[in-house]
């Protein structure tokens, strides 16, 4: 694995961008973008190597893409709960799709992505409990579609059409020390993509260096809806609940934004 001074690495990063169009060096991969450059840096998945500065971390993404990036896994508290599994998958999930196809036919799914602007369609929503110190997830029944009428029944007869109780939750400390430690300084490379003959190329056009994580920014970006929250929990295995955020509001989420190319 090779190791770069921060220099060293911009170097590199600039030779890349002048590299013009490179081939996907991980075909089928949906990561194809993060990974080739990874193989074009000579680094392990998402880890750079920057001796004797903070830690770093390495983003790179479709230019002017609307998609959603991954910041960080965490589940909420109480955690002694296991609060997906086992309060809100059995009160509030529904039948799988996939239920007695790929799994049983007692398979249920809680997939949300909520956010603190409005409620889902299922009546979730995020909130910042500035007070209390914590970012809560809240129910609310009266949001929920018209569509999803019979799977509100259902919620009805099993606990009841009230607010959560207790709530869950992420203490603005935890969040503080995950965010901190996983988003510190990032170096954030977008590409251009194009396909020729169903083969993925990548031009690396944009480089940003974003330096000193603030969480003030990371709660107002969930306040915005530019940060996220996804649940993705079934049954048969909870594939864990994701921060999410919209890519292009990334660089304010730290102190200083340089732009390198």
């Amino acid at each position: 694995m090779n190791i770069y001074t921060k220099e060293d690495l911009i170097k590199k990063l600039k030779e890349i961008v002048n590299s013009g169009w490179i081939q996907n060096r991980r075909a089928g991969n949906s990561g194809g973008i993060g990974n080739t450059l990874e193989d074009l840096l000579g680094i392990e998945e998402n880890n750079l190597p920057l001796p004797n500065v903070n830690e770093w971390e390495l983003k790179a993404q479709r230019l002017n893409t609307s998609s959603l990036i991954t910041l960080f896994h965490a589940e909420p508290s109480p955690r002694a709960l296991k609060f997906i599994p086992q309060i809100l998958l059995p009160n509030f999930g529904w039948k799988h799709k996939q239920a007695g196809k790929k799994y049983s036919e007692n398979e249920k799914s809680f997939r949300q992505t909520i956010n603190g602007k409005s409620a889902s369609d299922r009546g979730f929503k995020v909130s910042i409990d500035r007070t209390n110190t914590k970012v809560t997830v809240s129910f609310d029944h009266t949001k929920v579609a018209e569509r999803h009428k019979n799977w509100l029944n259902s919620v009805e007869r099993k606990i009841g059409l009230k607010q959560l109780n207790p709530q869950p939750y992420w203490g603005f400390d935890d969040l503080n020390h995950k965010a901190g430690t996983k988003l510190l300084n990032c170096f954030d490379v977008q590409a251009k993509v194009k396909k020729e003959k169903r083969i993925e190329f990548y031009r690396y056009v944009k480089v940003q260096m974003l330096q000193k994580f603030k969480f003030q920014g990371f709660l107002d970006a969930i306040e915005q809806s530019d940060i996220l929250i996804d649940f993705d929990a079934r049954t048969g295995h909870n594939h864990g609940t994701k921060f999410r955020m919209r890519q292009k509001r990334l660089p304010e989420l730290y102190e200083t934004v340089k732009e390198i190319i």
